[in-house]
């Protein structure tokens, strides 16, 4: 069931979403070649708990508050003491909040120091395929316009579209329905509607679109070894315009 939200509702998730869009602006300037992935997690860690959140994923018993993906893994990267980033690494942080029981949702794709110019190009194309998402977003459309904007952008560049996960509703639980898939598919379909709040988010990849799961049990990665990246904003809808929550 979609849950619509009220005015009271959605400013109670904008507030969060502001507070993770302030982490992810002070802290992708501090990861550098040579932390650790765990390193990166306590940032995040600390500056959720000192302004009076909640890692939303350990309500998904998920063994951080950031999934840290590098390279070729696309989605759900454990943070680990004994894994380090390094200069040209895509690294990818899908990070939420729980604050006071509202959600917000958010990822970005970075590259720590020059990076390949595939990788830069791959980022780029990523954060156009969640723009022209956030665009279809809006009353009188529906979810598959989303997931038809994101995929033209992608396919058109030769880049492989994850379509075995998705984004979803969001706001008073992690995950809500709807599911909003990155390819279009046979399935629901729903009418976006005022009061829907939605974390679109493309997972795109270098290669092919096919992923394999990893005996972790959550870290994602490409069949083919080639990099990924992964961009999200969590949006609310409104009668006459869609606003993205997740920056500032």
């Amino acid at each position: 069931m979609i849950m619509l939200k009220n005015e009271e509702e959605i400013n109670g998730i904008r507030t969060s979403c502001k507070l993770l869009a302030q982490l992810f602006k002070e802290l992708t300037p501090q990861i550098k070649a040579g932390m650790s992935t765990r390193d990166i997690d306590d940032i995040c860690v600390d500056f959720i708990k000192a302004n009076g959140g909640v890692p939303a994923w350990y309500s998904q018993d998920f063994d951080g508050a950031a999934c840290i993906s590098i390279n070729d893994e696309v989605i759900h990267g454990i943070p680990r003491k004994d894994v380090f980033v390094k200069d040209g690494d895509l690294v990818s942080l899908d990070i939420g909040i729980d604050l006071n029981g509202y959600y917000s949702d958010a990822a970005r794709s970075i590259i720590i120091g020059e990076g390949s110019a595939e990788a830069k190009k791959l980022i780029k194309v990523t954060k156009e395929c969640l723009a022209a998402g956030i665009k279809a977003c809006k009353v009188g459309n529906r979810i598959k316009d989303i997931s038809k904007a994101v995929y033209d952008v992608a396919d058109k560049e030769g880049y492989g579209v994850v379509y075995e996960y998705c984004g979803h509703g969001v706001g008073l639980q992690v995950h809500e329905d709807p599911s909003i898939p990155n390819v279009p598919s046979r399935g629901p379909n729903p009418r976006i509607r005022p009061g829907m709040v939605l974390a679109i988010e493309p997972m795109i990849n270098l290669g092919t679109a096919d992923i394999e799961n990893c005996d972790d049990g959550w870290t994602v990665v490409t069949a083919d070894g080639k990099i990924s990246a992964h961009q999200e904003n969590t949006v609310a809808v409104f009668e006459d315009h869609t606003e993205i929550l997740t920056i500032l």
